[in-house]
């Protein structure tokens, strides 16, 4: 069987690469960690892997904003590269500190690059937030979620700058197409407008999301596996459907 070559792009400061290379191995992957500097020396290329996963933690200290410097990178040196890779509808996946630079890069939610129409802010409370939090899967284009509309799932989150705001014609634009893949639901740990903790681009095929599915890929991942939370771990079908899509393309 096919195992599609996964980028799981790293700098200094991730940390959430190895959780997320795993997650993609047991779903049938072949994950290869890329330092940033190896695509800008041309020593490896996006045109060598079938997806692409921007992973969580602190890139370059999380100096200036959450997922600046490295958006900045990103745009500044390997534009033509991830415009390309977009183009060829191959997946991309920014988790946490992904997801925040996905946004700052402009991939999301309109594949802009350089144009930053949406932003992650300091948590209404003011202070990190590391817990388990309960999330509905809307209906809409996302191939990450394909067949989960509508299920309820539970992930933990794990940062400080998580809160989704952009103007409301944005937010009602991406409510409208159907980009909005993932809200918390009850309770909003940051504070995000409509309580989005995720989002697609019109093509379903770039996702971020501030909540971690790699750290529930396995049962006993769960605080409370013991007592229900043993069936199929929420957050192994992303993935799953990540590897889906990459074999079919």
């Amino acid at each position: 069987m096919i195992r599609p070559r996964v980028c799981i792009l790293r700098t200094d400061g991730t940390n959430c690469d190895r959780e997320t290379a795993f997650a993609f191995e047991i779903c049938g992957a072949q994950p290869d960690f890329v330092h940033v500097n190896e695509l800008r020396s041309g020593l490896k290329r996006l045109t060598d892997y079938a997806l692409m996963a921007i992973p969580g933690g602190f890139s370059y200290g999380d100096d200036v904003l959450s997922g600046k410097i490295l958006a900045v990178e990103l745009i500044s040196r390997l534009q033509d590269q991830l415009q390309n890779f977009v183009a060829h509808g191959r997946p991309v996946l920014g988790i946490c500190n992904g997801f925040q630079v996905l946004v700052r890069t402009g991939l999301l939610p309109y594949v802009r690059p350089g144009e930053i129409s949406a932003t992650l802010m300091g948590n209404d409370c003011g202070h990190f937030v590391c817990r388990w939090v309960t999330l509905k899967v809307e209906k809409g284009p996302c191939v990450f979620t394909a067949g989960m509309e509508g299920r309820t799932l539970s992930y933990q989150v794990a940062h400080a700058e998580g809160k989704f705001l952009a103007p409301e014609p944005l937010l009602d634009d991406i409510e409208r197409r159907g980009l909005v893949v993932f809200r918390y639901n009850p309770y909003n740990p940051n504070g995000s407008l409509r309580a989005i903790a995720g989002i697609c681009d019109p093509s379903g095929r770039v996702m971020g999301l501030m909540p971690h599915p790699e750290r529930f890929v396995l049962p006993t991942q769960h605080p409370n596996w013991r007592r229900g939370m043993a069936d199929e771990p929420h957050g192994l079908p992303i993935f799953a459907n990540a590897v889906r899509y990459a074999r079919e393309m």
